[in-house]
């Protein structure tokens, strides 16, 4: 073979091999694939927690449900806060007394009117006072417009259930959609996460 032949084969042979091998690294890698799943985040502003609390013991309950639900958390605040004596349910001239036997009553309170425009649940806390929702949450759902709205109750309570308060704001209130009611006494931070569940939030 002529010395012309065998270097004119060997530039063919280098000009297959190293156009090949120069594909190969310009091409690029494959990220790693993350297998891990990706969860949906909640939805802002569909949930509202508010609530009365006179001691706090309803606050408690209420903050375990905006944990659970994700939800914003509202106290609603009197004006003129309740002292120990107004509480005295014994007293038949108590504040507390004379509202809960005046139907009518309406308390002033200081956050009176919310933003729910993008609201689709409310859930409203309270103690149950007369076997009854205190005259506050009437003063909260008068000034605010709840129509089309799942509404649900939830209590705190010595003994009584929250049954009364329920027919009575049903009652009071019978073109809103309260749907749900539930003591809290009792609950356990799991067990409130399991009812959360239950609803479908």
């Amino acid at each position: 073979m002529s010395m012309n032949k065998l270097i004119l084969g060997s530039l063919t042979l280098l000009s297959v091999i190293f156009p090949s091998c120069a594909k190969e690294i310009v091409e690029p890698v494959d990220e790693p694939v993350n297998n891990e799943e990706v969860k949906p985040q909640p939805q802002q502003g569909k949930v509202i927690v508010v609530y009365f609390s006179a001691t706090g013991t309803t606050q408690k309950a209420a903050k375990e449900i905006a944990t659970a639900t994700n939800g914003q958390l509202v106290e609603i605040q009197p004006e003129q806060k309740y002292t120990s004596a107004d509480l005295d349910w014994h007293d038949n001239n108590s504040r507390t007394s004379k509202e809960m036997n005046d139907a009518s009553a309406r308390p002033s309170i200081k956050n009176e009117k919310l933003s729910l425009n993008d609201v689709q649940i409310v859930f409203i806390g309270y103690p149950i006072w007369w076997n009854q929702a205190p005259r506050v949450i009437n003063t909260f759902i008068d000034a605010n417009d709840l129509k089309g709205k799942k509404i649900i109750l939830f209590c705190t309570s010595g003994s009584s259930s929250i049954d009364g308060s329920l027919r009575s704001l049903r009652d009071t209130y019978p073109t809103l959609n309260i749907v749900q009611g539930k003591n809290m006494n009792g609950m356990s931070k799991s067990s409130i996460e399991s009812w959360v569940k239950s609803l479908g939030l």
